[in-house]
């Protein structure tokens, strides 16, 4: 099922689910009970906006190999993760905009996961049971603001450098899925999830050994070889095909 989150004629925010290239809107708690309300609408008539208001975004950092024979015989005992600000988070078409004080920005197609029932130290086999479903992300990075000793979270928590979308995506294997992204229509980045360091089941049951994960929490998976630098007046395309395509500009 795709559940999706919009702006109606008269400025609310519903969610909705898309159903025969229509959306239906539901009201209640995507995460728990909700009903549909009867009103339906055409998604070209509506502003499709990021599918839903995270609690908190964690990132995960240098997560994949570009090749089998990469893959490291250990992998590291504390991997590197991040917080990224709910403040950074947009929609599909809204504008990534780089501050003057930023010189460059990366872009880094991912696929997001949305945490739909409480998970605290949870094993690898239970972590599926805690999904709510998928979506794509593409974590914005200003690498001039990482710290020298490795801190990452001030240069990825610009305001919009967290788009999100188009819809939660609940049936999906996310262990066959394709990450892409494209640059101005030029194909960037093309890998298989099956190329992760740290698998997304052991990354969030570790995580779940450290804090409590929640409904509405969004963990970002790690982003596949081949990101590159925006500029402004770029377009720029991340793709899952089961997901959809998660388009934005960028503008200084």
């Amino acid at each position: 099922m795709k559940f999706i989150r919009f702006i109606d004629n008269e400025g609310n925010k519903p969610h909705g689910i898309i159903t025969a290239g229509m959306i239906e809107e539901i009201s209640g708690d995507i995460f728990g009970e909700w009903v549909q309300t009867g009103k339906t609408f055409v998604e070209s008539d509506v502003k499709v906006i990021a599918p839903l208001e995270p609690n908190q975004v964690i990132g995960i950092g240098a997560n994949y190999i570009a090749d089998e024979k990469d893959r490291p015989e250990k992998p590291q005992d504390i991997p590197v993760f991040f917080f990224k600000p709910t403040s950074s988070v947009i929609g599909p078409e809204e504008e990534i905009r780089i501050p003057e004080s930023v010189s460059e920005v990366k872009f880094e197609s991912e696929l997001a996961v949305v945490i739909g029932k409480e998970a605290y130290q949870i094993n690898e086999d239970e972590v599926l049971d805690h999904i709510f479903g998928y979506t794509i992300a593409n974590d914005i990075t200003s690498p001039q603001y990482f710290h020298k000793d490795g801190h990452w979270t001030i240069g990825k928590s610009f305001d919009t450098f967290t788009p999100l979308g188009p819809v939660i995506e609940t049936a999906l294997d996310p262990t066959k899925v394709q990450v892409e992204a494209y640059l101005n229509e030029t194909k960037k980045q093309d890998s298989s999830t099956k190329f992760m360091i740290i698998s997304l089941t052991k990354m969030i049951s570790y995580l779940s050994g450290i804090m409590t994960l929640k409904p509405g929490d969004v963990i970002l998976t790690g982003s596949p070889i081949g990101a590159e630098f925006l500029r402004p007046g770029d377009k720029i395309d991340c793709r899952i095909k089961e997901i959809g395509s998660l388009f934005n500009s960028v503008v200084k």
